[in-house]
């Protein structure tokens, strides 16, 4: 994994035809969705550090860019899915501070009625399918949401993040298999935040050139992206997206980023595993949030007034946030069997027969 520094020339993404299509206004509405996924990560941290918290919570900060450009470019037909880190995925398809916020807290207002907690985020009427816990264990899923989309003859593709350290995991290869074989429209986008968990890249992979070029054992296609350039992102994932649904081939994408957390808050040893220069020189000077605000004062399209107005309202969004879990009522006891299976709650023929789990 690798940034280019600001010194090395880059193409100029900002000129393909779908950045070309960006108004002043969709610019603005980028920054200001990843400006409001930082700021709500920054007060569960702090509630998480205070204690007001349970079980686990792992931040995106610093990958800010990799969920708002990807997820700006669906439409009616695309689905996504990730792993435990999907906070940011589940603002950026529109779900609300509230009800994240609260279901961090436990909360029966959170969108898991608080049984889920922060990695298991789901919005389906957004095309959100959540949040899961096990490594690479959404990738077998986010096949299946391409395979529905194929099977319904309908034009759209699965986006199917993980991250670098999911490419290593059975249930990962046996969807690019089966992706590849069946045609399917899923993108797979690694987000490559250089360690799994606490592991190095170059300590925890065999690869050759890039994890992306794993694909080509499947006959994919894969391109690498540097996740701190919006347009990149953008550009890049557009081809992939367009090549799905147009196609019904799939692709595996590697976005290289980097998380100024450890692999969850409980990571006691983040700042150990990697130098205080390393995470110091992503933050000056690969900050997707910071280039991209550079970016736009340059093109004349936001003004430092309006930048930190911005800021300033997510702030107060998540602090607000922050007052509504916690006024928000605990789940209650009585319903601690419901929203396991849809069958028992719903009373089908299905579950009249067989048995389960939690069957006296």
């Amino acid at each position: 994994m690798s940034f280019a520094s600001a010194d090395t020339p880059q193409l100029d993404f900002a000129s393909s035809p779908i950045n070309q299509s960006l108004t002043p206004e969709d610019k603005i509405e980028l920054f200001r969705k990843m400006t409001r996924i930082r700021r709500f990560e920054q007060a569960s941290l702090k509630s998480f550090s205070a204690g007001k918290m349970g079980g686990f919570l792992h931040l995106y900060i610093g990958q800010e860019s990799v969920a708002v450009g990807t997820l700006s470019l669906c439409g009616e037909n695309d689905h996504n899915i990730t792993a435990y880190r999907c906070h940011a995925h589940a603002l950026a398809v529109g779900m609300s501070m509230n009800e994240c916020m609260a279901e961090l807290y436990g909360k029966a207002t959170g969108c898991s009625k608080g049984k889920g907690g922060s990695m298991h985020f789901f919005a389906p009427d957004k095309n959100f399918w959540g949040g899961h816990g096990i490594v690479a264990g959404q990738t077998p899923l986010g096949l299946g949401l391409g395979y529905g989309l194929k099977y319904k003859g309908l034009e759209g593709c699965a986006l199917t993040y993980l991250g670098d350290g999911a490419v290593n995991q059975g249930a990962f290869h046996e969807s690019l298999n089966i992706a590849a074989l069946f045609e399917i429209p899923v993108v797979f986008i690694i987000e490559n935040n250089g360690y799994s968990m606490g592991t190095s890249q170059k300590r925890s992979s065999a690869y050759r050139g890039c994890l992306a070029q794993r694909a080509e054992a499947y006959d994919m296609d894969w391109d690498l992206v540097d996740g701190s350039d919006v347009y990149q992102v953008r550009a890049k994932a557009h081809i992939a997206m367009e090549r799905a649904r147009k196609q019904q081939k799939p692709a595996v994408l590697e976005i290289a980023t980097y998380r100024y957390y450890g692999h969850s808050v409980a990571d006691a040893n983040a700042k150990k595993y990697r130098t205080p220069e390393e995470i110091e020189n992503y933050k000056k000077n690969h900050d997707p949030i910071r280039l991209w605000e550079r970016r736009l004062l340059n093109e004349g399209v936001l003004s430092e007034e309006l930048a930190k107005q911005i800021d300033n309202e997510a702030k107060q969004e998540a602090a607000a946030a922050v007052e509504f879990a916690e006024q928000s009522p605990a789940p209650k006891a009585e319903e601690i069997m419901d929203d396991v299976y849809w069958e028992t709650d719903n009373d089908t023929e299905a579950s009249k027969v067989g048995q389960h789990f939690f069957n006296d």
